[in-house]
Order: structure tokens, then C-alpha cells, then sequence
């Protein structure tokens, strides 16, 4: 029998992950439950399973005293001595109880006992495997679906994928192998409750950090991603080796490698952008595939404006705005688009405002020039203001020959 259990420990352990010492205080847990059910709940008995031999021994912890006053917890010195010569007042000794003799219903308790330790324990080793493997790509199997969630095997473990978290319009069937992120583990009453998604930005990531070699050796470098699940999703990528093409490194040869991605993801756009310090640059390249005319930015409140051909307006806004939106959210700046022919009529309006205003100054510059000269006039002078303003040179000139100004020679 001890040989078995040994064998039956060894067997949970290797199938299960449990480590044995955990099934060992399992076993000792239910067994001792068991024996202080038959014995009317007394809390000095204990129960110990030899790791090697499988041996179980149950003992009851008695006190060594002069006089008896309760024989389920003491025992006199006399009666200690025949168990053991060197037994002394105050000690304690065992009284081996027969296990034999536990019963059905202790036996039942112990089982149950032994059996939710032992789930237990399977559920804490899950937990802890599973939750420093968060942020990463796990596979498994599909095994069924309950409330349009699905139900993955994940070998060791059973895994959630909501429905929140699908693909849009992707279904699976019974057995289908399947790739999904790696989200969170959290713990319930019922074990701990593994959660996938397939719609996080980074399990675009982490699919090509399992497709470029150049990614996985930190290479190149995946700055930021952005994601509407099921249509397109924009990465900008960066490299530390100036010999390396981190776009053409995404993209392998013959677009091998994102192809790899875009069916993983059933056939949902990506764009590969190369980072850029720039941001005129950076946001051109983000709004990808669209061709961009000019970027004006506003570094202080961090908003652009970008100018396309009227052919490219649609694609640079996307389907409902997607493009835009998304770039929006990659390069961290609020982006509005608008065609080249609202830019010319826009550049005219400045324009004829820049126009408006250099004439008002000029103005503003004449009139005062105007008032210098007509301080200027000699008193006595009969020249008015109106012939002044005419030209003034001329109206003294006028007065002078008028006799209207007095002009004394000196010889």
C-alpha cells in the first residue's frame, strides 16, 4: 500500500505539476481530519506519511502526569513507562491509534479533503505558471464556445476568450489550434481564470517578434502600435543598426514575413511606418498609404495640419476616419486633413489679410508723416492745412507768390 501511494504521488506530480511535498501535506491533512472525526474532534492527534516508504502513522499526543484527570489527553507515568523506559512527568507520548478503524464516513472526509487540497494546489501551480507568462502569445485548442466566449485548452490549464476580445466576424469550430495574447490571470473561487484576447495592439507585436529575427535580437525596435481589430492596425518601427532597413526587416522578402502576420490576423491591414524624430515627417508617414502634399504643425499644442491632393483625401481620412484616427493615436498629435484646393482658397484669404494690413500701416505711416510737415509751417503763413496736405512745397510756393508770406533779405 505505502509503495502505491508513493508511485500515485509520483504520477500527480509529474501529470499535474504539483510538487509532492504539497500531496504528502494533502494526504496527512485528510487523514487527520478523518482520525479526529472518529476520535470526537481531539486536536492533539497527528498524522505523518513517510515520503519514502509511504508508511502512514497516526498518533495521539498524550501528557505524562501523576494523576489522571482526562485519558484522552493524559496518560499516567506508570502506563508511559511500559511504552518508554525514559518517559518523565511533563512530557508527552504517542499512543499509535489504528487506522483501520477510521470507519466509512471518516475515510469519505479524508478523500474529500485529499482531494481539494490536491485541487488546490493544482490551481496555485497554474496560477503561478501562467501569470509571469502574461504579455505573450499562447497556443491551444478550442473546445467549445459558451455565451459566444470561447473555451481553450492550453494543455495544463483552460483559458477564456470573450467575445469582446475576437476578431470581428472570425469564428472557430470545436478542435481548431489557435494563437491568442496572453491578457491576464486572475484568481476565483473556482481556480484561476485565464483570459486571452486576439484584439490587443500588442499581439500584432509579439506576432512579429515571432517572425523577425531582427525584433526577437532587439535590432530592431517596435516604438508604438495602434489597432482597429479586423480592418488595420499601424506599427512604426525603429532601428539601432544604420545598415538595417527596419521596413524591409518587417516586411521580408517577397513581403514573406507580415504576410505570415496578416493571416494570423485574418487579413487585416498593416502598416509598417519607420519611426522618425520629425514630426512633420513622422506624421506624412503615418497617415500611409496616402500621399501627403505639406504637414504644418503647432508644436505647442501639438495639432497638425496636412495637405493632400483632392484624389488622395479619401484614402488619407480612411473609412469612417479610420486613417487619420489612427495616425492621430500613433504619432500622439491631433490631425485634420484638407484638400489642396481649401488650402489655396485658405492661403488666398491670408493673403489678402496680410495685403489689407500692410496697407493700413502704410497709411497709418503717411498720415504722420502729413502731420510732421504742418507743424513745420512758419507762423505768419497763410497757407491752410487743406493746401498743405495737397503738397506741401507747392502751397508755400503758391502763398509766396501770393504775398502771403513775409520774406525779409539780409545783405
Amino acid at each position: 500500500m505505502g509503495r502505491e501511494l508513493i508511485a500515485v504521488i509520483t504520477q500527480m506530480e509529474r501529470e499535474k505539476g504539483i510538487k509532492a511535498q504539497k500531496i504528502i501535506s494533502a494526504v496527512e491533512s485528510g487523514l487527520l481530519s478523518a482520525a479526529r472525526k472518529k476520535y470526537g474532534g481531539a486536536d492533539n492527534i497527528r498524522v505523518q506519511l513517510d515520503p519514502q516508504t509511504g508508511e502512514i502513522e497516526a498518533v495521539r499526543l498524550k501528557k505524562i502526569v501523576e494523576a489522571v484527570s482526562d485519558s484522552e489527553s493524559e496518560i499516567s507515568l506508570k502506563e508511559a513507562k511500559k511504552l518508554d523506559e525514559t518517559a518523565e512527568v511533563g512530557d508527552e507520548i504517542g499512543d499509535l491509534l489504528d487506522m483501520h478503524d477510521f470507519g466509512r464516513i471518516a475515510a469519505q472526509t479524508a478523500r474529500q479533503i485529499i482531494f481539494q487540497k490536491v485541487r488546490e494546489a493544482e490551481w496555485e501551480t497554474i496560477y503561478k505558471d501562467y501569470s509571469i507568462r502574461i504579455g505573450t502569445v499562447v497556443s491551444g485548442v478550442i473546445m467549445g464556445q459558451e455565451r459566444r466566449n470561447y473555451i481553450v485548452e492550453l494543455g495544463k490549464a483552460e483559458a477564456l476568450l470573450p467575445f469582446s476580445e475576437q476578431i470581428p466576424a472570425e469564428s472557430f469550430r470545436r478542435g481548431d489550434r489557435i494563437r491568442a495574447y496572453l491578457l491576464e490571470v486572475k484568481a476565483a473561487s473556482k481556480g484561476p481564470q485565464i483570459i486571452l484576447s486576439r484584439t490587443h495592439p500588442q499581439f500584432v507585436v509579439k506576432l512579429f517578434e515571432m517572425e523577425v529575427p531582427e525584433i526577437a535580437d532587439k535590432v530592431v525596435m517596435i516604438r508604438e502600435a495602434v489597432r482597429e481589430a479586423g480592418d488595420r492596425t499601424k506599427i512604426c518601427v525603429e532601428s539601432k543598426e544604420a545598415r538595417v532597413d527596419p521596413v524591409g526587416a518587417c516586411v521580408g522578402v517577397r513581403g514573406s514575413r507580415v504576410q505570415a502576420v496578416v493571416r494570423e490576423l485574418k487579413g487585416e491591414k498593416v502598416d509598417i511606418i519607420t519611426w522618425n524624430d520629425d514630426p512633420r515627417t513622422f506624421i506624412g508617414e503615418a497617415l500611409s498609404p496616402a500621399v501627403i502634399e505639406k504637414v504644418g504643425v503647432n508644436e505647442k499644442e501639438r495639432s497638425a495640419l496636412v495637405v493632400v491632393s483632392d484624389a488622395q483625401l479619401s484614402l488619407a481620412i480612411g473609412k469612417k476616419g479610420q486613417n487619420v484616427r489612427l495616425a492621430s493615436r500613433l504619432t500622439g498629435w491631433k490631425i485634420d486633413i484638407i484638400n489642396q484646393g481649401e488650402y489655396e482658397k485658405e492661403r488666398a484669404k491670408e493673403k489678402a489679410v496680410e495685403v489689407s494690413v500692410a496697407v493700413s500701416k502704410e497709411g497709418e505711416q503717411v498720415a504722420g508723416a502729413e502731420s510732421k510737415e504742418e507743424s513745420s509751417i512758419p507762423e505768419g503763413s497763410a497757407v491752410t492745412v487743406e493746401e498743405h496736405k495737397a503738397d506741401p512745397a507747392e502751397a508755400v510756393g503758391e502763398a509766396f507768390r501770393e504775398g502771403k508770406v513775409e520774406v525779409s533779405l539780409e545783405t
